[in-house]
């Protein structure tokens, strides 16, 4: 019985990444049904619906019907729309990149580069992680990490190590400095601004909070690298990387230049230029982020010497590898959808903020930031969340004795979980670029995000 049952422990596998989040869809449709619905008032200011406190009401109960478990990922499409077309016209322009050959060139000959300086090697993950994390600190970086995913992948691998290290660098980085930002104006900006904070204000421990959120997260992810480089069959994902085209490989392969490469080269690294331009300068979004990719592509495929029809082949080709994520974000959006709908996202947070009330101050913060993660699940958007939990969370702060920076702290913290919710268009979004099953990523993130965690409590004594 006992190699029997050891037997089945070996051939358990994680349910499909579709299955888990349509499960989340039946379980909140249930909660739904639980919880009362109700509503606080809400008032404009500044373009932004904002929470009125004390102004919670129960209402009729709102039922949604079972229906409502194929109804709302149908919506969800919709809801999502903007972030499944960008990552398709993003998968199609990179696999008509990819075609011409430009990115394994580009990762041979920096390959070869560093083969002759082994300690620059060493860098390659703290610095390029130190300015992702700069860009989500600063500006807010999320949606814009997701192509990048697809540059930094094969530059781990033809280092020797895997693509969760590929997907750590600009993802995780993005993260550490979007959840621990002492500039953000989506999140740090917005908050304080609601709450009546002088701007930017509390800035030196925000800085000091992003140095120490930062190193943690690139330690970790230094460490592990380590390990696969040494034992490369321990990787979660050693299966899925055999079946990557390995620019490792070629390493003693270095092609020479051409007038085509070089001109193609040109194009990509011109159009990175005018990305962090039109971020920086002209608060460029998904929908001018998506059309310069797709016009990139295009773009180089024609300078890159493929054919009309291997360009439209590989759209097509690289467009398709999308649709299991798409399906995915659909579903994720649905959560929201389905608690909206049926009222009880103002429920939830009336109770949670209920339970602080009577907690001591240190205890409270650390519970705010616990309701923020749970918040966080269903409402991803940092300038959304602020809108909704901040006219609540600061006069309860004040009735606990916490200070409302420490408030508008814990909320910014909570984004730190992001990388692991299921229910994240920008985390299933870089997963689907990457072709990495969630469960894969959540099995590794986890203990991280425990980490993480446990540093936010201590920071926010």
């Amino acid at each position: 019985m006992a190699e029997a049952a050891s037997k089945s422990g070996r051939t358990f596998r994680m349910p499909h990444t579709l299955v888990i989040v349509g499960s989340l869809v039946v379980f909140v449709l249930v909660l739904a049904w639980l919880l009362p619905s109700g509503t606080y008032q809400t008032v404009e200011k500044a373009g932004r619906q904002v929470t009125i406190p004390g102004t919670y009401q129960q209402v009729a109960k709102v039922w949604l019907g079972p229906q409502w478990l194929v109804l709302a990922p149908i919506k969800g499409f919709l809801d999502g729309a903007l972030i499944i077309a960008f990552l398709l016209l993003i998968g199609g322009a990179f696999s008509v990149i990819q075609a011409t050959g430009t990115i394994e060139f580009a990762i041979r000959r920096i390959t070869a580069a560093l083969a002759t300086h082994p300690n620059l090697t060493k860098l390659v993950i703290p610095v390029l992680m130190c300015v992702f994390s700069l860009a989500g600190s600063v500006f807010g970086m999320a949606e814009e990490v997701i192509p990048f995913v697809l540059i930094t992948i094969p530059l781990a691998i033809s280092l020797g190590y895997d693509s969760i290290v590929g997907t750590a660098i600009p993802f995780l980085g993005a993260a550490a400095g979007f959840g621990a930002a002492f500039f953000n104006p989506f999140t740090v900006g917005i908050a304080q601004g609601i709450v009546g904070l002088p701007l930017y204000s509390g800035l030196g421990y925000r800085a000091a909070t992003w140095f120490v959120t930062t190193s943690v997260m690139v330690g970790w992810v230094m460490a592990y690298a380590a390990k696969v480089k040494r034992h490369p069959e321990s990787s979660p994902v050693f299966e899925i990387d055999q079946t990557r085209e390995k620019s490792a490989s070629h390493a003693g392969e270095v092609e020479p230049w051409t007038a085509r490469r070089a001109i193609v080269l040109s194009i990509f690294v011109g159009s990175m230029g005018v990305l962090v331009w039109g971020i920086l300068k002209k608060q460029w979004f998904i929908e001018e982020i998506g059309a310069l990719f797709l016009a990139m592509g295009l773009v180089m495929g024609i300078v890159g010497g493929l054919k009309r029809d291997d360009v439209a082949s590989s759209f097509v080709a690289g467009a398709k590898d999308m649709v299991n994520v798409s399906l995915i974000i659909a579903c994720g959006r649905a959560l929201l959808i389905i608690a909206r709908e049926a009222q009880v996202l103002d429920t939830i947070l009336f109770y949670g903020s209920g339970a602080i009330s009577s907690l001591p101050g240190v205890v409270a913060a650390q519970v705010m930031f616990v309701v923020q993660c749970i918040i966080n699940f269903f409402i991803h958007s940092g300038t959304a969340q602020a809108a909704l939990t901040m006219p609540i969370m600061a006069p309860l702060a004040d009735l606990v004795g916490l200070t409302r920076q420490t408030m508008v702290f814990a909320y910014q913290l909570c984004e730190l979980i992001n990388p692991i919710l299921p229910t994240s268009a920008v985390t299933m979004g870089v997963l689907g670029m990457a072709k990495i099953p969630w469960e894969k990523w959540a099995r590794w993130f986890l203990p991280l995000m425990l980490t993480l965690m446990v540093l936010a409590f201590l920071l926010l004594v």
